[in-house]
């Protein structure tokens, strides 16, 4: 079999292996019954399905069992589904009825159940399948309650599961007992269903856990193999030389050991050299010499011995033993990662770099021409020249093209020949970049101003973006990096730390998510959503003739009343307030949801234009749609009338003259708009 990886978009979004293995696929949840099966796997994602599965697989088909309707392939992203043949939950790969919500995992769809079938075991008539879904009780000895197509019995009117009267047969292709190189004391027997309550439930060769469908058991020596270990074993010695410089030879039986390799425990069949005292996971083998991790700008190299004392992994932040293998970066001493964190999938992209040459694009944004003038990469037709502690904040000309935000008090860069400006930190952004939530290298764009929503903190802008593929971040998300620093928490950095599941409140917003950055100190718990994060420090606002200031703590005096919108301010979220403290100002109230548009530019489509307007007139103008006075200060006007104006994505939603979808590239509804950040319920 070609050793080339293949690209198979419809399948999964990473390079995939060719790769001879007897596993449940990710695509039909089955295992296979060949001695061999053929497939592929992504190594990153622990990702593999099976060879005669994906191979060319039809977008559209025709299905007996639902002969009404064309079924179309999709991909479970969402809620459990199960198939409405077989009862078994979809592992991904699927094929589904738009009009009557009808489901068929990849196997079923490929190789469906045939109408009547014999098998004297199970019953002495023959049986046949149903094609309508209903709800029964299986007959078979598994007496559970199903909700698919049964085969059904109509003279003794009884119903089967689909798996309940094939498996018999299924169970006949494999010998009820074999001798086994790796276990020659005694036989090993043919189970199906759960493992033995006394047994860990997994296989002692690979670790992963037993298929409760078929394996092999030893009930004496506790001694469990699935099927793939049994039909195609480990090699019991290899030369890997990618893993270590001599013969490896496999140590089948439980035994706890620490991995050279990756500095983690093991409890089973390590790999060990004799010769060196050194041990190996199995899946620590294949181990990539050279990559990009999305947390650092040079690529890292794998070492068999890290040798730097008293060290800190950079992505999970907990100690390194030093004595053990791990990644490093050769431009940067003391850099290190655990090898199991560098080779996670959302901090790796799976692509081994070794022999691949180093790129070498130019990431500086801008030449120096003197000590106050520059040329920038995004605007080459003029210099711009420096201004030292910015401009007032009601100067409505001075805004960033990058970021789109005032200028205010801060230095910036300002174009000698036109109105082009960049504040001086974001004139400063790297063509290119890391990025800690995307594990590719994005890409600064500077040369569109459609609309785009930020992967980081939901929030729509049309200014520069980092960005690859489909994913897309603002430039103030985009720059984050680690160590991230607040000023809410200038004693302890944050990190960008993934455990998958885990839920976090943010100290900010008082909302929950799992993408967040935290302090890593035992006895602090701070922890800041992106959206927080870059909320700015100083923003003007009509309600004040000062700068408002962002609030972390409760400073306001007396109740907390927003000025705005007139409503009550929780003090567990932060607010805008003015000098003095006298006020108290929701920050959704004060930014509105149209703060990161550039003033004067157009979103545009097909039949419907609009300008981004500032709201800074005497009297400001009433909404189309919430008929109310427009009090944010970012608002949009459509093109071609005189009054039409929209203060938010909720009342931009809610009219029905406008095409949202056309305009905000967004799905065909605007579900994703959550009533209680855009309600503008205000006078």
């Amino acid at each position: 079999m070609d050793s080339e990886g293949v690209l198979m978009p419809w399948v999964h979004e990473h390079l995939m292996m060719p790769c001879n293995d007897l596993r449940k696929g990710d695509c039909c949840g089955l295992l296979l019954q060949e001695a061999i099966s053929d497939g592929y796997y992504c190594k990153s994602c622990d990702f593999y399905v099976h060879k005669k599965c994906v191979d060319e697989p039809s977008e559209y088909v025709k299905h007996p069992s639902h002969p009404e309707h064309t079924l179309q392939l999709l991909s479970t992203k969402g809620p459990s589904r199960y198939c409405d043949l077989c009862g078994r939950s979809i592992s991904d790969l699927f094929y589904h009825c738009e009009i009557c919500d009808f489901d068929v995992d990849l196997y079923c769809a490929k190789y469906p159940p045939p109408e009547v079938i014999d098998i004297s075991e199970t019953h002495h008539h023959k049986l046949t399948l149903h094609k309508e879904q209903s709800k029964f009780r299986c007959d078979a000895k598994c007496g559970k309650t199903g909700a698919e197509f049964p085969y059904v019995c109509l003279e003794c009117e009884l119903a089967f599961h689909e798996g309940c009267v094939s498996r018999p047969s299924e169970f006949k292709k494999h010998p009820s007992e074999v001798n086994h190189s790796y276990h020659p004391l005694h036989p090993l027997k043919l189970f199906t269903g759960q493992s033995p309550d006394y047994s860990d439930g997994k296989c002692r060769l690979c670790t992963r856990k037993i298929d409760d469908r078929l394996f092999y058991h030893c009930s004496p020596c506790n001694f469990s193999l699935d099927m793939r270990c049994v039909l195609n074993p480990p090699q019991q010695s290899l030369l890997n030389l990618k893993a270590h410089d001599h013969q490896l030879t496999l140590l089948p039986r439980l035994f706890s050991f620490t991995c050279n390799a990756c500095g983690l425990n093991g409890d089973r069949s390590p790999y060990i050299c004799v010769q060196c005292d050194f041990m190996i996971h199995q899946d620590c083998l294949d181990l990539p010499r050279l990559i990009n991790i999305n947390r650092h700008d040079h690529r890292v190299s794998r070492v068999s011995l890290l040798g730097v004392v008293n060290s800190v992994c950079r992505v999970c932040r907990k100690k390194v033993d030093w004595t053990c293998g791990g990644f490093c970066c050769e431009r940067c001493p003391g850099y290190v990662v655990h090898s199991k964190c560098a080779t996670t999938k959302d901090v790796w992209n799976g692509k081994e770099l070794e022999g691949v040459p180093e790129e070498t694009e130019d990431i500086e944004p801008y030449v120096i021409i003197d000590d106050n003038i520059i040329q920038h990469f995004s605007h080459k037709e003029h210099h711009l020249r420096l201004h030292v502690n910015g401009v007032l904040c009601d100067d409505d000309n001075k805004w960033c093209r990058a970021c789109t935000h005032p200028i205010c008090l801060q230095s910036f860069y300002g174009c000698m020949d036109c109105d082009f400006i960049l504040h001086q930190n974001c004139a400063g952004f790297p063509r290119m970049k890391w990025h800690v939530l995307h594990n590719e290298r994005l890409t600064l764009v500077t040369n569109k101003a459609d609309l785009f929503e930020c992967a980081a903190c939901g929030r729509y802008s049309n200014g520069f973006r980092y960005q690859h593929g489909d994913k897309t971040f603002d430039v103030r998300c985009g720059s984050i990096s680690e160590p991230f620093s607040h000023p809410t928490s200038l004693d302890h950095p944050l990190y960008y730390i993934s455990q998958v599941g885990e839920i976090k409140r943010c100290n900010g917003c008082n909302e929950k998510g799992n993408d967040v950055l935290r302090c890593i100190e035992d006895d602090c718990k701070f922890v800041l959503c992106f959206k927080c994060a870059t909320l700015p420090q100083v923003v003007k606002h009509r309600v004040d003739d000062h700068p408002l200031s962002l609030c972390y703590d409760e400073k306001a005096s007396g109740t907390y009343w927003c000025d705005i919108c007139e409503k009550e301010t929780d003090p567990k979220k932060w607010f805008y307030t003015c000098k003095d403290h006298q006020t108290s100002l929701h920050t959704k109230c004060v930014l509105g949801n149209f703060s990161n548009l550039m003033p004067r530019s157009t979103i545009e489509d097909r039949n419907v234009s609009y300008e981004v307007v500032l709201n800074n007139s005497v009297s400001r103008p009433f909404c189309s749609s919430c008929k109310l006075h427009c009090i944010f200060p970012v608002i949009l006007k459509m093109l071609g009338s005189s009054d039409e104006y929209f203060c938010s994505l909720e009342c931009l939603k809610q009219d029905e003259v406008v095409d949202c979808n056309t305009i905000l590239h967004s799905p065909p509804t605007l579900s994703w708009i959550s009533k209680e950040e855009t309600t503008c319920a205000i006078q």
